[in-house]
């Protein structure tokens, strides 16, 4: 794991760069071109460096998403438990949630590779607290650390999925309304709006989220 290795390799000139600031530059570049964006090359150019420059500090891709991941766990505000988990954690999940909107990359990276750094554990750490007391075994605590996020990457995923058809279905009501297409017209007339809440996620949280939680 790229957190039990030295900061940099040895030997060679003295450290120019630090793994914070390589970090800061890739996921300032996944934000703004996705993840698929982010090689050691273009962050080594973004640095104004070459990718074998960067090799002595981040040995491989995997390691810059490993760093990636758990920079994001450094920005939950971790408060002091309130002495209720069933508030506690679904306030953390919505800390997830909006961290991981912000980070449109991070979802899929939670879910197909999850990796634990120093901000990770931090954030273990504070759920173990936030569950201190709980008659649930050990491994039953770490299986809701790792559902409080899946769940959250999972419910993001479709967020952003549910934009996309809100989208359609604007371009539907446009074609609808132009005539060409009666069948379309119809289906949309006998299809009744749904007042949708403020923020379903809430309901999500309350209800689906606690329930596997319990």
């Amino acid at each position: 794991m790229i957190w039990l290795r030295p900061e940099r390799a040895s030997g060679g000139r003295p450290a120019e760069r630090s793994r914070a600031e390589i970090t800061m530059v890739a996921v300032r570049l996944a934000d703004e071109e996705g993840l698929e964006a982010v090689s050691m090359r273009r962050v080594a150019g973004l640095l104004g460096t070459g990718a074998a420059s960067l090799y002595r500090y981040v040995a491989t891709r995997d390691d810059l998403l490993d760093l990636m991941i758990d920079s994001a766990a450094a920005e939950y505000r971790l408060v002091a438990p309130s002495g209720d988990w069933r508030t506690d954690l679904p306030a953390l999940a919505c800390q997830a949630r909006d961290i991981m909107r912000r980070h449109r990359w991070l979802p899929a990276l939670v879910i197909d590779r999850p990796a634990l750094g120093p901000h990770g554990a931090g954030l273990l750490e504070h759920v173990l607290e936030i569950l201190d007391g709980h008659p649930a075994r050990p491994a039953r605590k770490m299986e809701a650390f790792a559902i409080l996020s899946g769940l959250t990457a999972l419910f993001v995923q479709s967020e952003t999925a549910a934009a996309g058809a809100a989208r359609h279905g604007a371009y539907l009501g446009h074609v609808a309304a132009a005539g060409h297409h009666p069948r379309i017209a119809a289906l949309l007339a006998a299809t009744p709006a749904e007042p949708r809440p403020a923020d379903p996620f809430a309901a999500v949280i309350t209800g689906a989220l606690a329930a596997v939680l319990d």
